[in-house]
C-alpha cells in the first residue's frame, strides 16, 4: 500500500501542475486585458467554453496522462530505482553473502551494481581469508573449549557457571536436565539467564559473603556451601566457588562455579533410616527393660518352677523379637545398596541389540527382537542385565530353534518388560523358574533384577504357544533431546563474564548486547477475540548475537476446540496431534518462565501478543517485556523494497525458508532474519533497543499495535 501511494504521487501531480499552469496562463492573459475588453472576452469566453470546454478538458487529459506517464517512468529510473540499488549497497555492506545487487535503471546504474558486486566478491574473498587466518590461530582454543565441552558433557555433577549479575554462561547437559526434573518439567535455565529464578538469590548473596572473607584472609581452597528447596518440594545440595582472577590482575572474583546435587532421594533415606533407627531403639528400650525385669524375677530363689519358666519364656520371646526387628532393619538396608547401584539411561533398541548378539553367540540359537516402543529409555546395568539374559538363554534354549527379547512399556508408569521368549513345548507343565533355567542362574538374575528395583518371574501365554522370563525393569525419565538438523546445543558464552551492570536500562543497551526470545504461534484462526486458540509456540533464544537451537522452545497445545480444516493446510496441524497434549493454561507459565528477563522478538507480532494478552485473565500472567517486530524493523532497513512479508525478506537478505507456517520454523527464519537486521539498522543509526523501538513506533506499518 505504502509504495502504491508513492507511486501515485508521480503520476497524479504533473496532470495537477499541467492545469494549474494553463489556469494560471488564463489569469494572467485576463489581468493584462483592458476593462472593455475583459467585458469582451468574459461575454465571448463563456458560449466558447460551453461549445469546446469538452475538447479543452480532454486535451488536458491526454497532455497530463502523458505527463504522468512520463514522471512515472522517471521517477522509477532515476528515484526509485537508485533507492533500491542503495537498499542493496548497505545489505551487501552488512553481509557479503546476501544477494547480488541488480540496477533496472539507465546502464549508469547497471555499471554501479556491477561494481558494487565486485566489490562485494573481493570483501568476501578478504573475509574468507580473514576466517581462515582467525580459525587457524584459534585451532588450540578450539581444541581446549572442546575439551571442556566434552568433560562437562561427561560428569555425572550438574555444574552451572554464572557471573556476578546471576547470569548463567556455562552449563552442563545434567544440569538442565535436573533442573527439568525438579522443576516439572520446564527449561529453567539456560545461557543468560538468571540462576536468581531457580536458587534465591539471598542464599547465593550469602555464600558469596563467605567467599569473599575466605578469601580476604588468604585461604584457599575457598568454597561455601548451602542447601534449599525448589518450589516442587526438590531438596538441592549446592556448592559455590568463585572463578578467581589470574595471577598479577585484581583480586575480585569475575563469577562463580555452582555444583548442584539433587540430595531429595538419599534425605528420605536418610530420613527412613533415622525412623528405622528410632523405632528400633524406643522397642529394644522396652524388650531390655521386659526381659532385665523377667531376669532379676529368676533370682528370687523361691520362685516356682511354673513361674520360673514364664519368665523364662518371656526372656525367649523379647530376644526372638529383637532378632526379627533386626533382620527387617538389615533386610531394609540390604535394599536400599541395592537400589543405589549406579544405573546409566541406555536406549531399548540400542540394548535389546547388544543382548541379541550376545544370547545368540552363547547359544548358537535364532534370535529375533521386537519392540513396542522404538522410543523407550532405560535405566539399567546393561553388562549384568545381558550376561544374566546370556545365562538364562543357555539354560532354556536347548533343542529350540529360536529365542526372542521383546520389550514394552509396562502398566505401571516408570517401568518396562523385557522378555526372554522361547516356543513352550506341548504337555509342558507350569513348573518353576528354577526347574526351567536352574535354580542358580535363576537366583543370579534375580538380584540383578532387583538391583534395579524390579523383579524377575516366570509366565506362559498357552494360547500364544510361549514361554517367557519377565524382567521388571526402570525406564529413564527422558533420553537426550535431539537436536534441530546441523545444529550443536550451545551451553556456553564466556562473554557474559563482562555483561553491563544489571541496572542499566534495556533501552540504553546495544542491540547485540540483549537477550531475545524470537517466537512464533500457530492458531485455529485469526479472531482471538471470537474463540480462536493457538496450537502451537515455538521459539529459540539469542544471546550476544548466537541462536542457542540448543534451548528451544517447540510445543503442541491442545486448543479445546475444535480445529477448522481450512486453517489446516496453513499450519498442517491436524486434530489427532493436539490429543494429548497439555492446554495453554499449562504452556503459557512454561513459556513465559522461558521468555523471562528476554526482548520478545516476532514477525508481525502483533497478532501473537493480542493471543497471548487473551490469556492474561486465565492465567495470570504478563509478557509485558520490550517487543520488536521484524516487519516494521525491516521497513526501516529497507525503505524502498515493495514486499516485507517474512519470505520476502527471507529471500532478500539470503535466508533459507524452511518448514514455513510451522510455529518452530518460522520463529528461527524470523530470528536469522533479525540478526541479518542489525548492520543495516545499525547503518541507519539504529543502535540501541530504544532506538529500535522509537523507530520502529514511527514506521508506516506501526498502525498495527500490540
Amino acid at each position: 500500500m505504502r509504495s502504491a501511494t508513492r507511486l501515485l504521487l508521480p503520476v497524479v501531480l504533473p496532470g495537477l501542475a499541467v492545469a494549474l499552469w494553463v489556469l494560471g496562463g488564463m489569469a494572467l492573459f485576463y489581468a493584462a486585458l483592458s476593462p472593455e475588453r475583459r467585458e469582451g472576452v468574459s461575454a465571448g469566453l463563456a458560449p466558447a467554453l460551453a461549445e469546446g470546454g469538452a475538447l479543452i478538458f480532454g486535451w488536458w487529459l491526454a497532455g497530463a496522462v502523458l505527463a504522468g506517464w512520463l514522471a512515472a517512468r522517471l521517477y522509477a529510473r532515476h528515484v526509485a530505482a537508485p533507492a533500491r540499488l542503495a537498499d542493496a549497497a548497505r545489505l551487501l555492506a552488512g553481509n557479503a553473502d546476501a544477494p547480488r545487487a541488480q540496477a533496472a535503471g539507465p546502464e549508469a546504474l547497471s555499471g554501479l551494481a556491477e561494481a558494487l558486486n565486485r566489490l562485494a566478491d573481493e570483501r568476501r574473498t578478504l573475509q574468507t581469508d580473514m576466517a581462515r587466518l582467525v580459525a587457524e590461530a584459534q585451532h588450540k582454543v578450539a581444541q581446549e573449549r572442546d575439551q571442556l565441552g566434552a568433560l562437562m558433557a561427561e560428569l555425572r555433577q550438574s555444574v552451572i557457571v554464572c557471573n556476578l549479575d546471576g547470569r548463567i554462561l556455562l552449563y552442563n547437559d545434567h544440569a538442565r536436565s535436573m533442573f527439568r526434573r525438579v522443576s516439572g518439567g520446564g527449561d529453567v535455565i539456560g545461557l543468560g539467564r538468571s540462576i536468581h529464578t531457580v536458587i534465591e538469590r539471598a542464599l547465593i548473596d550469602h555464600a558469596r559473603d563467605t567467599v569473599d572473607r575466605h578469601i580476604a584472609r588468604g585461604e584457599a581452597p575457598v568454597s561455601a556451601q548451602f542447601v534449599t528447596t525448589t518450589p516442587a518440594g526438590s531438596l538441592l545440595h549446592v556448592v559455590l566457588a568463585p572463578v578467581r582472577p589470574q595471577a598479577g590482575e585484581s583480586d575480585q572474583i569475575s563469577g562463580y562455579v555452582l555444583l548442584v546435587d539433587d540430595i531429595t532421594g538419599d534425605y528420605a533415606a536418610q530420613s527412613r533410616r533415622d525412623r528405622r533407627l528410632i523405632e528400633l531403639t524406643e522397642a529394644s528400650r522396652a524388650s531390655l527393660a521386659n526381659m532385665q525385669a523377667a531376669l532379676d524375677m529368676l533370682d528370687y530363689p523361691d520362685l516356682q518352677p511354673a513361674e520360673r519358666d514364664g519368665f523364662h519364656a518371656i526372656v525367649r520371646d523379647e530376644v526372638t523379637a529383637m532378632g526379627q526387628r533386626l533382620k527387617a532393619m538389615t533386610a531394609d538396608a540390604s535394599q536400599e545398596i541395592l537400589t543405589r547401584w549406579p544405573l546409566q539411561e541406555m536406549l531399548g533398541d540400542d540394548l535389546l541389540a547388544a543382548a541379541s548378539r550376545h544370547v545368540q553367540v552363547q547359544t548358537g540359537a535364532e534370535v529375533a527382537v521386537g519392540n513396542a516402543d522404538d522410543g523407550l529409555w532405560l535405566r539399567v546395568d546393561s553388562f549384568s542385565l545381558i550376561q544374566a539374559l546370556g545365562a538364562l538363554a543357555v539354560q532354556v534354549a536347548g533343542a529350540q530353534s529360536s529365542l526372542t527379547l521383546r520389550l514394552a512399556p509396562a502398566a505401571t508408569p516408570g517401568w518396562a518388560h523385557l522378555d526372554l521368549v522361547w516356543p513352550l513345548e506341548v504337555g509342558t507343565g507350569p513348573g518353576t523358574a528354577g526347574a526351567v533355567a536352574g535354580q542358580a542362574e535363576v537366583d543370579r538374575a534375580r538380584d540383578i533384577a532387583e538391583r534395579h528395583g524390579g523383579e524377575l518371574w516366570l509366565e506362559q501365554d498357552r494360547p500364544a504357544g510361549q514361554s517367557f522370563f519377565r524382567f521388571l525393569l526402570p525406564t529413564a525419565l527422558s533420553g537426550p533431546e535431539i537436536a534441530w538438523p546441523e545444529s550443536r546445543p550451545e551451553f556456553y558464552d564466556f562473554d557474559l563474564f563482562a555483561a553491563s551492570d544489571s541496572s542499566r536500562s534495556l533501552d540504553d543497551q546495544p542491540l547485540d548486547q540483549l537477550t531475545y526470545t524470537v517466537f512464533d504461534t500457530e492458531t485455529t484462526g485469526l479472531n482471538p477475540a471470537e474463540g480462536d486458540e493457538i496450537i502451537q509456540i515455538g521459539a529459540v533464544r539469542i544471546l550476544n548475537g548466537k541462536l542457542l537451537l540448543g534451548e528451544r522452545f517447540d510445543q503442541i497445545v491442545d486448543p479445546g476446540r475444535e480445529i477448522p480444516e481450512a486453517s489446516i493446510p496453513y499450519h498442517g496441524i491436524h486434530p489427532e496431534m493436539v490429543q494429548g497434549q497439555p492446554r495453554i493454561a499449562e504452556v503459557l507459565p512454561v513459556f513465559h518462565a522461558y521468555a523471562a528477563d528476554t526482548v520478545l522478538v516476532g514477525h508481525n507480532v502483533a497478532f501473537d501478543m493480542r493471543f497471548l494478552q487473551m490469556k492474561e485473565g486465565v492465567t495470570g500472567l504478563r509478557f509485558d517485556q520490550p517487543v520488536l517486530d521484524t516487519l516494521l524493523l525491516a521497513s526501516i532497513a529497507q525503505p524502498h523494497e515493495p514486499s516485507h512479508s517474512l519470505e520476502a525478506i527471507a529471500e532478500r537478505l539470503g535466508i533459507e525458508v524452511a518448514n514455513r507456517h510451522n510455529a518452530a520454523g518460522d520463529a528461527l527464519v524470523t530470528a536469522q532474519v533479525f540478526l541479518r537486521l542489525w548492520p543495516l539498522l545499525q547503518a541507519r543509526g539504529i543502535a540501541t533497543l530504544g532506538q529500535a523501538r522509537a523507530a520502529a513506533e514511527n514506521s508506516y506499518y506501526a498502525r498495527l499495535r500490540y
